[in-house]
């Protein structure tokens, strides 16, 4: 079997004898991440050589990750790129602009998806596609969609609670748990599924689809693999008046505040898989911008399965134990990926439980059975879109869990 490092999909993609994929009117959803190192170009450029590329769509942070969280990108600045496509923004000031319209996929043959997802419901990018189906559903039209298939650097383990309809928003998806274990092809049968878009999926297959040794960058704050097995509970941290690590070289990995020195001489919540180092740190933007930050860094221990961290569940107990502790603790009460009539964490932790545990209002051992019902039913909903080998798994409750 060829070697993660060597094989190039991209590589393998173009040289597929397809006749819709060489001559037909394509659209391509992508970023810096569909990037060829066998032939040092991105798929949109080869696509566009073969003069049958007919329009480019960008997820949130541009399509070279250029932009961080919640700024718009306007599609003119790609004039210069010398692509023969139309670029379309799909994150731009409103909430309309996150989805194709029907015109952006009427003349089209077949979509060409190639985004690395992280494994986690909050992670935007998976979002976009899924709106793709909903307007196919709601057209009644059919679309071909081709999928270079990535991997997922958080495995097969799950955590949380699948998403209801309510809490829905574009950092979650209804029917997903917080951490859902798929490759993005998976996600899209999911998808397919639930939204009735009559969609044709073609999937070009991981090698090993659950290592990540790309060294692109899918999105800005998402430098390296261990990063991404943090953030299914470290993005819970943007619904609160912590930083989480933006502006510093490990996000979401490093967090903290500038009011949290009394609590560096107390012991934080333990979990298997990690340990908390105390630390300081400045960032160079976002909250406390270039101010002195009290926190911890997440280091993981497990080096035979790093993934196997439940970082929801650690990080739940870590703000309801800082929450307790400091006054000047507050959840986040701003306008959020284009909502503003609920709060930023009851979009992420999306759950009538988990907030009721956020907020003192259930103890430790309610919190651990709505989890594991949360996870259980997960694994028996999410193995029909297995598309890989290994079973979806929980991640065990371990002695040193506190």
């Amino acid at each position: 079997m060829a070697d993660t490092h060597t094989h190039d999909p991209i590589d393998d993609f173009l040289s597929r004898n397809d006749a819709v994929l060489h001559e037909g009117r394509l659209g391509l959803l992508a970023n810096m991440t569909s990037w060829s190192s066998t032939r040092g170009c991105y798929l949109w450029d080869a696509l566009s050589r073969r003069g049958n590329l007919q329009r480019v769509f960008a997820p949130e942070h541009g399509l070279f990750a250029e932009l961080q969280d919640q700024l718009p990108q306007d599609a003119r600045v790609y004039r210069d790129l010398g692509i023969e496509a139309e670029v379309v923004s799909l994150y731009g000031d409103t909430e309309d602009s996150l989805t194709v319209t029907s015109a952006h996929l009427a003349d089209l043959d077949a979509l060409v998806v190639d985004l690395q997802d992280v494994g986690a419901r909050y992670y935007t990018f998976a979002t976009t596609l899924s709106y793709v189906f909903d307007r196919v559903a709601a057209d009644g039209s059919k679309l071909d969609v081709w999928i270079l298939d990535r991997p997922n650097p958080c495995g097969r383990y799950v955590e949380g609670i699948a998403l209801a309809e309510e809490h829905e928003s574009f950092v979650g998806r209804p029917g997903l748990p917080h951490r859902h274990g798929l490759t993005t092809a998976e996600l899209a049968s999911f998808y397919q599924e639930v939204t009735g878009a009559d969609v044709t999926l073609h999937v070009l297959p991981c090698l090993h689809p659950f290592e990540w040794h790309d060294p692109v960058s899918p999105s800005p704050n998402m430098p390296t693999a261990n990063t991404a097995r943090v953030y299914a509970g470290g993005c819970l941290l943007e619904g609160t008046n912590l930083s989480e690590g933006r502006g510093t070289t490990r996000p979401f990995e490093i967090f903290g505040a500038s009011w949290l020195s009394p609590l560096m001489r107390e012991e934080p919540p333990r979990e298997i898989g990690a340990v908390l180092r105390p630390l300081r740190f400045v960032p160079t933007f976002h909250k406390f911008g270039n101010e002195l930050c009290h926190g911890w860094q997440i280091h993981l221990t497990d080096a035979s399965d790093p993934s196997r961290y439940p970082s929801l569940r650690h990080m739940l107990k870590l703000l309801r134990w800082i929450k307790d502790r400091a006054p000047e603790f507050r959840w986040r009460t701003e306008k959020y990926e284009f909502r503003s009539d609920r709060p930023a964490i009851e979009l992420l932790a999306a759950d009538p439980r988990l907030l009721d545990y956020l907020e003192g209002r259930a103890d430790a051992q309610s919190l651990h059975d709505a989890l594991e019902e949360g996870e259980e039913a997960w694994l028996r909903t999410g193995a029909k879109y297995l598309r890989y080998e290994g079973a979806l798994r929980r991640i065990p409750v371990g002695e040193t869990s506190t």
